[in-house]
C-alpha cells in the first residue's frame, strides 16, 4: 500500500493525515496506538514497514473471529441452509404485514 508520497526515506517525517496506512489505524487501533503512530510518523521515529505491519496484526486480530465464523459454516453446510430458511420465512412474514397494511391503506 502507497504511504505518505511526501516520505521518501525512513528519515524523512511523515504526514498521517494523507496516508492511507494511518486511516486504517483510526479504524482498526486503539487511541492511543493511533496517538503513539500519529508522533512517531511526524518524527520519522517509526517507519512506513513497520506502521504497516502494526495495523495489519490489528487487523488480522479484529478480522480472525469472522474467519472462524466462515470456516464453521464451510463445515456444515446444512448449518447455512438452516439460516437462509429461517430468514427466508421471517422475511416473508414482513413482506405478508406489509402488503396487508398497503392495501388496506388503498382500500383494496
Amino acid at each position: 500500500m502507497v504511504t505518505d508520497p511526501a516520505r521518501v526515506r525512513r528519515t524523512d517525517p511523515g504526514n498521517p493525515d494523507i496516508c492511507p496506512v494511518y486511516e486504517f489505524h483510526t479504524i482498526y487501533s486503539p487511541q492511543p496506538v493511533q496517538d503513539q503512530i500519529n508522533k512517531d510518523c511526524r518524527t520519522a521515529a517509526i517507519g512506513c514497514i513497520d506502521c504497516k505491519k502494526l495495523v495489519a496484526d490489528r487487523i488480522v486480530e479484529q478480522l480472525t473471529p469472522v474467519w472462524d465464523a466462515r470456516a464453521k459454516l464451510l463445515g456444515d453446510p446444512s448449518c447455512v441452509e438452516d439460516i437462509v430458511q429461517a430468514g427466508s420465512r421471517r422475511a416473508s412474514e414482513v413482506a405478508k404485514a406489509t402488503l396487508h397494511e398497503v392495501n388496506e391503506a388503498m382500500k383494496i
